[in-house]
């Protein structure tokens, strides 16, 4: 038995720069965090020649062509698996439209426990560029690199997205203090509702040549962040979450809809100094900076949605438990 744990993730700035039509043109950056909520995948080896795989289904069935679920089917075949394992999923956080990651959570968490599984070695940097290939060169989904690295690697870094396709990471490199201070000054409520995640995004991509100009900010604000973190000036961090909403706004008509612009105003108003929602768009976790003296007050506003406690992880995937001894 082999189990994995990979965080999810918060990303501040800098979204939607770290697709390929856009930093292939100059460079794209991020400023991400993982955050204390996991994906698990456990693998184990199976009496018989069948696969098993378990998620909000479960499947068993005789060949890898058979599985439904893609990414697992994608990540066996990466791995040369094609017989007889069981793959089981569990997750903190709901598995579809968080914007957190988790779909790319999975895809690392499953290939760094596939590697044990099949003794091969690899760096978590290794694990998260094929993570990359898995969802987007073989299942062409419409997203970035982001996601998948900052699950692989965690912490809270500033991700640069080079031209040549190459990623460097970046630890930011801030006080306990000003992390602590940062942490108890963020709050999450998930707003549910219909969200096509991957329309959303393939709308973004095709637009990303009329944005350009925006998508330049909004990758340069990785950086400002950085840099407003590192000077301890979390206010001036919080600001520039609601720069940051306004520019993710203008690059789709899908991403905002009336009831997110309904609760992003009414968080505003309530005392926030900025926000954004987690991932492509339409629904999610919708996160605000806000001072511990005006949370009652933000709190009270919410009171109907679910609040996520929002803890910073230091780690990356890793595995968490390997039973050596069975083979």
């Amino acid at each position: 038995m082999i189990i994995s744990r990979t965080p999810v993730r918060i990303s501040f700035f800098g979204g939607g720069t770290d697709i390929a039509e856009f930093y292939s043109k100059s460079y794209g950056a991020v400023l991400s965090t993982a955050i204390k909520k996991y994906v698990y995948v456990a693998i184990n080896k199976k009496f018989d020649k069948k696969i098993r795989v378990s998620y909000s289904e479960t499947e068993t069935v005789d060949s890898l062509d058979q599985i439904k679920h893609k990414i697992i089917k994608e990540c066996l075949k990466s791995r040369g698996v094609d017989s007889g394992i069981e793959v089981v999923t569990i997750a903190d956080i709901p598995g579809h439209g968080t914007g957190l990651g988790s779909s790319s959570a999975l895809t690392v968490g499953l290939l760094n426990g596939l590697n044990f599984y099949t003794k091969r070695f690899q760096t978590l940097m290794d694990v998260a560029e094929d993570a990359c290939d898995v969802e987007i060169k073989v299942l062409n989904k419409p997203i970035g690199k982001q996601d998948q690295y900052i699950a692989a690697v965690g912490g809270f870094r500033y991700i640069k997205f080079h031209s040549d396709g190459k990623v460097t990471t970046e630890p930011i490199g801030i006080s306990a203090d000003t992390m602590k201070e940062l942490q108890e000054n963020l709050v999450s409520f998930y707003v549910s509702g219909a969200r096509e995640g991957d329309e959303i995004l393939k709308d973004q991509k095709n637009n990303i040549k009329n944005r350009v100009s925006i998508l330049e900010e909004m990758r340069d604000q990785a950086e400002t962040g950085l840099n407003y973190l590192r000077r301890g000036d979390l206010a001036s961090f919080g600001r520039l979450l609601d720069r940051a909403w306004a520019l993710k706004s203008q690059l789709s008509s899908k991403i905002s809809t009336p009831d997110i612009r309904k609760y992003y105003e009414t968080g505003m108003k309530a005392g926030a100094l900025g926000g954004k929602l987690s991932g492509a768009g339409g629904s999610g976790f919708l996160t605000f900076y806000c001072e511990k003296t005006r949370q009652k007050a933000l709190r009270e506003k919410f009171g109907g949605l679910k609040e996520m406690k929002i803890r910073l992880e230091s780690e990356g995937s890793r595995i968490i438990y390997y039973d050596h001894e069975v083979e």
